[in-house]
C-alpha cells in the first residue's frame, strides 16, 4: 500500500488483517491509472480495491483541473469525480452505505494525525430516486454517484450530463452479468458518451466480476478501444495480464 496516503493505510491496517488477493494484485494496477478488469470471488474485496483509491484521491489527491486540492475543497470545481456502475438497484444501495466506514474512517485518522481532508459525499441515482432529489442532485451534485446503467443513459441525455464532465473514475460491478446483453450495449455506448464529454483525460475504467469467461472478451466490453489488464485473483487466477482490444487499442 505504498501508494495510499498514510491516513488510508491506518484507516485500512485498522479495518482489515491485511490486503486480499485481488487487492495486492489490483493495486499496483490501479494506482498507475491503468484501466482494469478485477476478477475475484464474492467477498473478496474487490468492491474495496477498486474503490480506495479513488477515495484516497478524492480526500488527499488531484483535483479534476488538475491541480492540488486544498482539504476545504477550494480548488476543486463541483461535479461527479467517481461513477460507479451497478446492474442491480439493492446493490447499489449497499455500495452507498458500505462507502460510509472508509469515507468516515480516513477523514477521523485524517484529523488524528493532524491533516487535512476534505469529507466526500455520495449520491445514489436510480429509478427510485425522486424528483426532489434529482434536482437536488443536478445543483449540488455529490462527489460519488451510484448509479445504474438505464439511469447513467438518462443522465447523460440531461442536464446533470454537465456534472459528469469531471469524472475521473468509473467502476462497473458485475460485469459478467452486463457484458453480452442488451443492458451491456446501451452501456458500452453510456461509456463512450461520457468518455467524450470528460474535460481532460478519459476516466480510468475498473471492471469487477465474480465470475467472467472468457476475460478477454469481458475486458475488451468494458475498454472499448482501449487497453484493459486484467487482474485475475480468482480460486485458479494466474495474476495479472494485459489485453489488447480487439480494435487495437493501445496502453492506457
Amino acid at each position: 500500500m505504498e501508494a495510499f496516503s498514510e491516513p488510508v493505510r491506518r484507516w485500512f491496517g485498522g479495518a482489515f488483517p491485511g490486503p486480499t488477493r485481488v487487492q495486492e494484485l489490483g493495486w499496483p494496477v490501479l494506482t498507475r491509472g491503468r484501466n482494469a478488469l478485477l476478477v475475484a470471488p464474492t467477498g473478496s474485496g474487490k468492491t474495496l480495491a477498486a474503490f480506495l483509491w479513488a477515495i484516497d484521491r478524492l480526500c488527499f489527491g488531484v483535483s479534476p483541473s488538475g491541480g492540488h486540492c486544498d482539504a476545504d475543497g477550494s480548488d476543486v470545481r463541483p461535479g461527479i469525480r467517481v461513477l460507479y456502475v451497478s446492474p442491480l438497484k439493492a446493490l447499489a444501495y449497499d455500495i452507498e452505505r458500505n462507502l460510509q466506514a472508509p469515507l468516515v474512517g480516513v477523514v477521523r485518522e485524517a484529523r488524528e494525525l493532524g491533516a487535512a481532508a476534505r469529507p466526500v459525499t455520495v449520491d445514489v441515482r436510480t429509478g427510485d430516486t425522486t424528483p426532489h432529489e434529482r434536482r437536488r442532485q443536478l445543483r449540488r451534485p455529490a462527489e460519488i454517484l451510484v448509479t445504474t446503467p438505464e439511469s447513467l443513459f438518462l443522465v447523460l441525455a440531461s442536464q446533470a450530463a454537465a456534472n459528469l464532465r469531471t469524472v475521473e473514475t468509473v467502476i462497473v460491478d458485475e460485469v459478467h452479468a452486463l457484458a453480452a446483453t442488451k443492458r451491456g450495449a446501451h452501456l458500452a455506448l453510456s461509456l463512450e458518451r461520457l468518455a467524450e464529454i470528460v474535460d481532460g483525460s478519459e476516466p480510468q475504467r475498473i471492471g469487477l466480476s465474480a465470475t467472467v469467461r472468457p476475460m478477454e472478451l469481458a475486458a475488451e466490453f468494458l475498454g472499448g478501444d482501449r487497453s484493459v489488464e486484467v487482474v485475475d485473483a480468482s480460486m485458479s487466477g494466474t495474476g495479472t495480464t494485459t489485453c489488447r482490444s480487439m480494435f487495437g487499442g493501445s496502453e492506457a
